[in-house]
């Protein structure tokens, strides 16, 4: 585990793994490029195609095809694949308990912000490889373009907090109160959701990765 200090930011341009742990266990691995770090948090761009991994069954069923009761008395394996949607940037402010995605739509439009309410990234740098990793909470907030909001996934969220030996959220106040004061932000127009990014473009020389890098699997630091 590394520090969160000036001296442990990513190039502009780097590739790295942005990674969501359970229970010590990775449950899903995105390659990204770094688009900016700063004193402000960490803005990564998923691009089309781009190489990913995500938790499954033996029978090849994700987590939100089964009941959680059915998913934790499960074996699982890591599957490789491809980001199959349109681009994403996944902006990670520093220390907070939440990261906000930028969706687009089909035509690659933005179409509205994505708050994903999560245990604060920690990075880690092997070299010739390095991510954050973070333990996603579930529980999520849509804001429109117009900021009005929804909750998202409200019931997987209820759903897997009746399993408290098997869930990895602890506090369920906490994260709803994490999500409520990121929408009274939001209400107020404040960045990120004044529009910054909503146009973003990457550089033209950004390639996308055949697939993951070596080491993408390594033991998660949380």
């Amino acid at each position: 585990m590394r520090p969160d200090g000036p001296a442990d930011r990513f190039a502009p341009g780097r590739l790295i793994l942005h990674r969501n742990v359970r229970h010590g266990r990775l449950g899903w691995v995105r390659a990204a490029r770094v688009v900016c770090d700063d004193e402000r948090g960490l803005l990564l761009w998923v691009a089309r195609n781009s190489p990913v991994a995500h938790e499954v069954t033996a029978a090849g069923l994700g987590m939100r095809a089964v009941p959680f009761a059915e998913w934790i008395i499960s074996s699982y394996r890591l599957d490789q694949g491809r980001w199959s949607g349109p681009p994403v940037l996944k902006f990670l402010p520093r220390g907070a308990a939440h990261s906000v995605w930028w969706f687009r739509d089909a035509r690659d439009n933005f179409q509205n912000w994505y708050v994903n309410l999560e245990e604060p990234g920690v990075r880690w740098d092997d070299g010739a490889v390095a991510g954050v990793d973070m333990v996603d909470q579930d529980l999520d907030v849509v804001v429109h373009p117009d900021l009005s909001w929804e909750w998202k996934d409200e019931d997987e969220f209820v759903e897997r907090l009746a399993f408290p030996e098997h869930y990895w959220v602890t506090d369920e106040k906490a994260v709803r109160a994490e999500g409520e004061r990121v929408i009274r932000i939001a209400e107020a127009g404040e960045f990120p959701f004044d529009g910054t990014w909503c146009d973003f473009a990457p550089p033209a020389d950004w390639d996308v990765p055949d697939e993951l890098p070596p080491g993408w699997d390594r033991p998660p630091v949380r």
